[in-house]
């Protein structure tokens, strides 16, 4: 449990993760696995852009087929994923490398049988699992405390809860939204933004959810 100030949630990185009563000021917020909800009239505009859902909800996405990858598709991939976390990708080199094909626009693919990476296509980046497994500094999008419930319930990122942003944050690519206190992986996003205009900007929607706890990526079973 983390408590700052008056507000106290409890948030675990697990697919039965529990959303109790948080208590902020005049407002009383009860969240569930579909929606927060608010009452009172405190602070109440940054949380109703805060608890603003993705309107895309990702299909349901099936394995298809699974097999291990050449050497050198193995370097391809891990070439790619340095395009985007740059010298933390040496974390992700294994004996190993297989291929998880689906009937989405995504690709998985295990390091020693774990799903830690996924092929959007566009670009290659760690899985949420792959990330809160295998942490790296890298595309961090550092979200406050009263955002938490929001993040992992799979709202998109607005200005308000940002408190922090790396260097190589940029816009259309992947990034990792984090805790600020402990820097915990609670999602993967895009950046709708560079590092430099999200900071300077004071409202709107930052970071795009692409994929949290419980979604179809999380919940695919291999």
């Amino acid at each position: 449990m983390w408590v700052s100030g008056s507000l106290k949630h409890t948030v675990d990185l697990h697919p039965s993760i529990r959303f109790p009563v948080l208590k902020t000021g005049s407002l009383v917020y009860e969240f569930s696995r579909t929606e927060p909800r608010c009452h009172g009239t405190a602070r109440e505009m940054v949380f109703r852009s805060a608890e603003r859902m993705s309107e895309r909800a990702m299909k349901k996405i099936i394995a298809k087929k699974r097999h291990s990858i050449r050497k050198s598709q193995g370097v391809e991939l891990l070439s790619r994923l340095a395009e985007q976390i740059g010298p933390s990708e040496k974390l992700f080199h294994a004996d190993m490398i297989e291929v998880l094909e689906t009937n989405a626009d995504v690709s998985l693919f295990l390091i020693n049988k774990k799903p830690f990476l996924m092929d959007a296509g566009a670009w290659v980046f760690p899985t949420l699992r792959g990330a809160v497994q295998i942490p790296f500094p890298e595309r961090r999008v550092a979200v406050d405390a009263g955002a938490i419930p929001y993040v992992v319930n799979g709202a998109d990122i607005m200005r308000p809860g940002i408190v922090s942003v790396t260097d190589d944050v940029k816009a259309n690519a992947p990034v990792q939204i984090v805790d600020e206190r402990h820097g915990k992986p609670l999602a993967i996003g895009i950046a709708l933004f560079d590092a430099p205009a999200m900071r300077a900007s004071t409202t709107g929607k930052m970071v795009k959810k692409f994929h949290h706890v419980g979604d179809e990526i999380w919940n695919l079973e291999i």
